[in-house]
């Protein structure tokens, strides 16, 4: 059999950090421009992401910067690290990229850099992907995550159609964690305070406790695995809605690093999709 050829690595997009803003204690916005930013563009989705790289530490790449030539010519270890992060806005008129990062100290390795990120700092990454959309033709919508998915939420809910009957529920430590989102009149958010409580747990009760309205119903329900695997079985089993009316995936799960998530995340989702098809 002949070989296959290598895959071709994408191109990577260069931008700079244009503005930095605090919006609340555990989130920064980072907004990025520069000509780098020329290739890019987004298409319908609201939960549009990129790929941020970080450079593998005490390695420096060659200009210009080619992951194709990277993969070549270096060894597996000192490739660029990348952390996953939600598009919160994409003005193509100023080629400004606005992505917003959750920072929990000296945990991890993004929420430090975005914590420390300075104006005219170079940021490279890949991108972008996505593929939920409200759609204009469900009777209502429910979206439903963390703070890890609280920019696409939010970008979602700015997108609603005019008139739509929307139940979004966001959970949150506290209520400084809250954000004012230019949402549709009519369209707002439910918060909801964590607390000492675990992650996903209060969202999954106010779910469960919610008065579905009548008709179809398009969701986007993302955060910590171990509730979306809860709500994904209440929504899919319980509720006996079907699965191409759902967006719904763990972005992180608790007690296991980006990389060891990462490792497992398609098989586990995959594992748990065929589990409760099976069950609905």
């Amino acid at each position: 059999m002949a070989e296959q050829p290598a895959r071709k690595a994408p191109k990577a997009h260069e931008a700079q950090v244009v503005r930095t803003e605090w919006i609340n204690p555990h989130m920064v916005r980072l907004v990025l421009g520069g000509e780098g930013l020329a290739a890019f563009g987004t298409g319908e989705a609201t939960d549009h992401y990129i790929k941020v790289l970080f450079a593998a530490e005490g390695v420096t790449y060659p200009e210009p910067f080619d992951m194709d030539r990277i993969r070549a010519e270096f060894p597996r270890e000192q490739w660029p690290t990348t952390r996953t992060y939600t598009v919160r806005a994409w003005a193509p008129e100023t080629r400004e990229l606005t992505v917003d990062f959750v920072v929990h100290g000296d945990e991890g390795l993004a929420g430090p850099w975005a914590a420390g990120a300075r104006v005219g700092e170079t940021v490279r990454f890949l991108g972008p992907g996505g593929g939920y959309a409200p759609d204009p033709a469900a009777d209502w919508h429910l979206l439903a995550g963390d703070e890890s998915a609280l920019p696409a939420i939010a970008a979602s809910l700015e997108r609603a159609p005019a008139g739509a009957t929307v139940h979004a529920f966001v959970e949150v430590p506290g209520p400084e964690e809250e954000q004012k989102i230019a949402a549709p009149d009519g369209v707002g958010i439910t918060w909801l305070h964590r607390g000492d409580r675990p992650v996903g747990e209060a969202l999954v009760a106010a779910v469960r406790a919610l008065d579905f309205p009548a008709g179809d119903v398009h969701a986007f329900v993302h955060g910590e695995a171990g509730f979306v695997k809860e709500l994904r079985r209440h929504l899919r089993v319980e509720r006996n809605i079907p699965r191409e009316r759902l967006s719904i995936s763990g972005y992180w799960r608790l007690g296991q690093t980006d990389e060891a998530w990462r490792a497992v995340k398609r098989e586990w989702n995959e594992r748990v999709e065929r589990e409760q098809e099976s069950a609905a």
